[in-house]
């Protein structure tokens, strides 16, 4: 069966929000623990709920780190966010040729939003499950389920596009097709152990995938 609804993961995926988050994590970690974490171990955070990779360090204090991250992440949003090359191009013609599309991510709605709307991206998704949306985030299934149930969209119809650990086993808990972006912060190598179906060298490389490639 082909691939109708794609749903994509947003940080480091679709827009370039590494140096802003490793900023954010840099500032909130440097004022509760200074020196003792660093940009190796931010790395690592990056993909799952902020309170959860808190909260392991600490969890009686994780909300309030999660507030000075949040704080700090939403002053230098549109400073240090960008669009990756290829992007804006090939979700717009995903868009015409009329494939469901969908943003599922582990952030909040307002900072989604707000990329959204800074890269002009926001003209093209029907639909987009945040964290404020879910009771189980990435890589649980139940994002992607809610994205599909709102999209009418199959399971064997649908792939799921991320930079993460998270979007993979997401998606494979979700019984779709998963393709992993080598742009990835994380390294290439790393996703692949995840053995997504597909790995993207460029975001137009899903139009051949997809079968909607301009002739």
């Amino acid at each position: 069966m082909t691939i109708n609804t794609i749903l994509f993961d947003l940080d480091g995926t679709l827009i370039n929000t590494n140096d802003l988050i490793i900023a954010s994590f840099t500032h909130t970690l440097n004022h509760y623990y200074p020196g003792e974490y660093g940009r190796d171990d931010i790395v690592g955070f990056i993909g799952e709920p902020l309170y959860e990779s808190f909260a392991r360090m600490n969890k009686e204090g994780a909300d309030d780190m999660v507030a000075t991250y949040r704080e700090h992440n939403i002053a230098n949003h549109d400073l240090l966010v960008t669009e990756y090359e290829g992007v804006f191009q090939t979700i717009e013609i995903l868009h015409k040729r009329g494939y469901k599309l969908g943003i599922v991510t582990t952030k909040m709605r307002n900072t989604v939003e707000m990329g959204l709307k800074l890269t002009k991206l926001d003209q093209f998704f029907d639909v987009v499950v945040t964290l404020d949306d879910v009771k189980n985030a990435k890589p649980h299934p139940e994002p992607l389920q809610q994205a599909m149930e709102k999209l009418g969209a199959k399971p064997e119809e649908t792939m799921m596009v991320g930079d993460s650990q998270y979007d993979i086993k997401g998606g494979k808990n979700a019984n779709v097709k998963t393709a992993a972006v080598v742009w990835t912060i994380k390294g290439k190598d790393f996703l692949a152990e995840f053995n997504p179906d597909y790995m993207l060298e460029t975001m137009p490389d899903l139009l051949d995938i997809v079968g909607a490639s301009v002739k």
